[in-house]
Formats: structure tokens, sequence, C-alpha cells
């Protein structure tokens, strides 16, 4: 029999298959608990090990370690879990997806679950097209499970025979003879593999495939592995790309932590695999090596099994052995990727996803992080100021850039804040305690709304950059001068937030807040007099317009919270005002 081009496409048709019933069950999982899956990760992280327990959880739940490491680098680029956390999370992963192999190897060699396939696909149908969204994720899950196991008897039944292709045989004959060269060599084609299908559990399958048909050993089976392991880092570092620096560092500390692995087993490659050979016949199984009085369908038969041992082995070991290494690898990797002094980099500084002993210091740890918060608005404030007074394309896309991570920062500011003080009011809070967060709770919606301001800003100014359109000098200095009254009115609001208002600082603020929106006023009716004049253009008008009316619109903000921050602060105990 030739193994031509349709027998070629069979073969990519089938692990295709494979692949798209392992993203359905995935994607379906995360639906049905992701949010579980987030607030666990969030969560135990609070130490290496129960990182580790938390990767290991989740990958083998949703049953795919990229979407765990793309989780991971997506909360460290939030801030919510920082680097040293995440790097156990990241071990624990890599055990995790050995969860698949053993379905595989269990399900798919030993057992003939394909007369179970068409009625789990039947079982499927009412969930699928259900109209309840959970229940249709259910459907999504079992029909994901009874896919997986049709590409992968597609799989076996359209690999070739390796006895009726002798040129294939030799092929494998050729490169798995070369020593520890062949070790290399099938090393690397697991990594490339495994970055072209971006997915090791795909490639896993295909390896347990050859191995059960015979097509090559288990040492160079081994060395697949081994290669996926590096492969599989690639979607993290992918996703990477956009994050900030200390997501960068996650995805990196990923694939360093696994290179590190490889290279350490590659060293005792031989005296490890007569180990794992050691155990599994001191287990009764069979030997993944040709043993006397062996056929060699049971040698290969044993390797599915003896492969899934391996992969368990390697990563419980390597995780063992790197995880007393982990402020090691947090220096390799900030060594490795060093951090822009402009960016704008984050994560939460006092606040976490534990309360403190008492609500009392919880609601300090809060007040402390609305501090920041304030602060990184009047940091988002100097960004769009300087990016609507400038002229320069280069530098505009810089800080478009900024504002844009601003906003990002200040949308996951709110909702964390916001969830850490919903979890006080869990807590025996006193009725002092109570009016204290519903102060915080309005004061971060009102800080939010600002950041939103500014970002309208932001796309008025994109908008005027598309269409080549340029501000006056007049229309400049007028901007100017409201950014500079905002200026002040931010820096009075910030401190009112930080310290107790006196009424003298009330009154300050109360004057700028007024003159603000006179000053704006008095600039908009002259617009409308230029415009009628036809000293500039509508599309001009219209964009100087809205960016007038934001920072009018913002002055309304910066009056709720000195209205909120009064009160908020009168009724404070000398205690808690030390303490803060």
């Amino acid at each position: 029999m030739h193994f031509g081009l349709i027998n070629l496409l069979k073969l990519l048709g089938s692990l295709g298959l494979f692949l798209f019933g392992m993203k359905l069950m995935s994607e379906s999982l995360q639906r049905v608990a992701g949010d579980r899956m987030r607030t666990i990760l969030a969560a135990m992280t609070s130490n290496k090990f129960k990182g580790v327990l938390t990767g290991f959880v989740i990958t083998a739940i949703i049953q795919s370690s990229s979407a765990t490491t793309v989780m991971l680098v997506s909360f460290v680029n939030a801030g919510l879990i920082t680097l040293t956390e995440s790097i156990g999370v990241v071990m624990g992963t890599n055990i995790g997806t050995t969860v698949t192999a053993w379905l595989i190897s269990v399900l798919g060699f030993k057992v003939n679950i394909t007369h179970l396939v068409l009625p789990l696909v039947g079982l499927s149908l009412p969930f699928l097209f259900s109209k309840d969204n959970k229940k249709s994720n259910w459907g999504g899950i079992i029909i994901g499970f009874a896919i997986i196991f049709i590409g992968l008897d597609f799989l076996q039944s359209s690999s070739p025979d390796i006895n009726s292709n002798p040129g294939m045989l030799h092929f494998f004959i050729r490169y798995s003879n070369l020593g520890f060269l062949s070790v290399l060599i099938f090393l690397f084609v697991g990594i490339g593999l495994t970055m072209l299908i971006q997915s090791s559990s795909a490639v896993m399958a295909l390896t347990l495939v050859m191995c059960f048909n015979g097509w090559i050993s288990f040492e160079m089976a081994a060395s697949m592995v081994l290669g996926q392991n590096i492969g599989t880092t690639i979607t993290a570092n992918l996703a990477a790309l956009v994050a900030n620096t200390s997501a960068k560092r996650t995805a990196m500390a990923h694939l360093l932590f696994n290179m590190v692995g490889v290279i350490l087993i590659l060293i005792v490659f031989k005296p490890f695999l007569h180990l794992i050979n050691l155990f599994i016949q001191n287990t009764g199984l069979t030997s993944p090596f040709p043993q006397e009085g062996q056929t060699a369908k049971q040698t290969a038969e044993a390797m599915p099994i003896a492969l899934s041992i391996f992969h368990t082995v390697f990563n419980l070991l390597n995780t063992l052995l790197l995880i007393w290494f982990v402020p090691t690898i947090v220096k390799a990797v900030t060594f490795l990727i060093r951090q822009h002094d402009t960016e704008e980099d984050f994560k939460l500084q006092f606040i976490h996803t534990g309360l403190l002993s008492t609500a009392e210091l919880s609601l300090i740890q809060a007040k402390k992080e609305i501090n920041i918060y304030a602060h990184r608005i009047i940091k988002m404030f100097y960004y769009a100021k300087e990016l609507v007074l400038t002229t320069s394309n280069k530098k505009y896309n810089k800080l478009f850039a900024k504002v844009k991570k601003c906003e990002e920062i200040s949308d996951t500011l709110e909702i964390e804040i916001a969830t850490y003080l919903t979890k006080i009011t869990s807590e025996a809070v006193s009725s002092s305690g109570t009016e204290d967060i519903n102060a915080m709770l309005s004061i971060i919606s009102n800080l939010e709304s600002i950041g939103d301001s500014f970002n309208t800003i932001a796309n008025a100014v994109n908008r005027k950059m598309d269409a080549k359109i340029t501000f006056t000098s007049e229309l400049e200095k007028n901007l100017d001068t409201l950014f500079n009254i905002t200026e002040k009115m931010l820096a009075e609001m910030v401190k009112g937030i930080e310290n107790n208002y006196d009424k003298n600082d009330h009154s300050k603020i109360d004057l700028l807040i007024n003159k603000l929106k006179k000053t704006s006023l008095k600039l908009q009716t002259e617009h409308y007099k230029n415009l009628r004049k036809g000293i500039y253009k509508i599309k001009t008008g219209i964009i100087y317009s809205d960016i007038c009316y934001e920072l009018s619109k913002l002055s309304e903000y910066v009056h709720n919270i000195s209205r909120i921050i009064i009160p908020y602060h009168e009724e404070k105990s000398e205690l808690e005002l030390t303490s803060s």
C-alpha cells in the first residue's frame, strides 16, 4: 500500500478532528467553570505550593495547559497576581497536562471507547441545542469528548502501516540510530510540531499513535515528549507579546522552567529511561523496550502507558526540583526581560484576595489602594494632556497606547477594589465601617468615570489624527488653559482623598470646579461664533468641542468625590488616621 497525498490528508484530517474535539471540550469547560477557575487562580496563589496545586487542578479540568497559561498571563498583566506567584501555577500546569496523555493511553488504546462515541453524541444533542447557555456548554463538553476519540480512532486507522511502507520504516530507522543525535533530532521534531499545531495534547496523541503502531522506539518517543514540553510554551509567549513586562516575564519563566528541566533530563536521559523501565516491570506492566520472549506488537502496545508514566514522572521531578529555585527563576527572567522606564506596568499594591484579620484593617488597605488609584488617574491626565497638544505622529502613538493601557488598569482597579470592599461587608462591620465602604465604592466609581473621560478625549484626538486635522494656535491655547485648571482641580482632589479636607481646602476645590465650568462655557460660546465665521472647519470644531465637553464633565465627578470625602473623614478615629 502506497502512502500518497490522499492518505496524508486523511491523517491531517484525523489530527484536525482530534484538535477540534479538544478545543470544543476545553472551551465549553471554561465557559461552564470559567469564573470559578478564575477565582481559584486568583485566590490560591498565596504560596508556590498552592500555586502548583492550582495550576494542576485547573489544567486537569479544562484539559489545556495553553488556556491556563494564557489566563495566567492575563492575570499577571492585570496585576491580580505577582510574577513569583505565577511561577508556581506554571509548574502545576505542566503536571496537569499529563492527564491528557493518561486519558488517551487508557481510554484510547486500552478501552474500545468508539462504541460509546455515537451514544455520547446522541446524549449531547438535547443539551447542545438548549437555549440555556449552561446546558448548551455541557452539550459542548460531551460532544467535544466524543469527537476527541473519533479523531483518535481515525488517527489510528489512517496511520500508514509501517510494514507496507518500507521506505517510511527506513526513514525512521535512519534517524533513530544516530545515538544522542537521534534524541536531539526527535526533541526538535517535538518542539516544531507543538509550535506548529499549538497544542501539546494533539502532538502527544500523534506521538502515542506512532508508538502504538511501531513507527518509533520508546526512546525517540520520550525525546518528542520532552520537545513538546518546550514547544507548548510558545502559546503563552505569543499571548504575552502585547502584555506588560510582568506578563512577558511569566511567559518567559514557563519557557525557562521547561527548558531547564529538559536539559537536566537529557544529561541523564538513558539512565532515567532505564529507571522508568524498571518501575514499569516491577509493577507488572509490559516493558516498552524489546525483551526476550516479548513480541514487537506487545512492545508497541506497551509504549502509550509507559510514555504517560515518563511524561508524569518527568514533570513531577522537574517541579519538585525547581520549586526551590523560584527566586532564582524570577531573577533570571527579570534580567532577560528588562522593564522600559516609560512602560505602564501595574500590580495591586495593598489588597489581595484574602482579607486581613479585621474588617477595619482591611478597610485601611483598601484606602491605600484608592490613594494609588487616584495617582494613576493623575498620570492618565498628563498623558491625555500631552496627547491633545502633541503634533508628532511618533509621540502620539506612544501616548495613545499609554492612555489605553491606563484605561484598562482603571477598569481593573475599580473591579478589584469593589470586589474587595464587597467581601469586607460579609464580615462583622460596624455602622461607620459600612459608611466607609459606601464612600469608597462611590469614590472609585467616580475615579473610573474620570478615567473614561480621558479615554474619550484620546479617542477624539485619534479621530483628529485620522482626519489629519490641525488645531489653530488659539484652540491649542484655549485647551491648554482648560487643562491647567483641570490639573489644579485634580491635584486638590487627590490631596482630599489622601488627607482630611478642611473648610479652606473644600472651598478651594469648589472654586476650581466653578472656574473650569465658567471657562469652558466661555470658550464654547467663542467657539460657536468662530464656527459661524468659518474660521475653522466643522470637523475641527466638533473634535475641539468634544474635548472641552469632557474636561467640563469630569469636574462633576471631582465634585462628587469632594462631597463624599467630608463626611467620610469627619468620623474617623485617631487610630484609623494614624494607621492609614
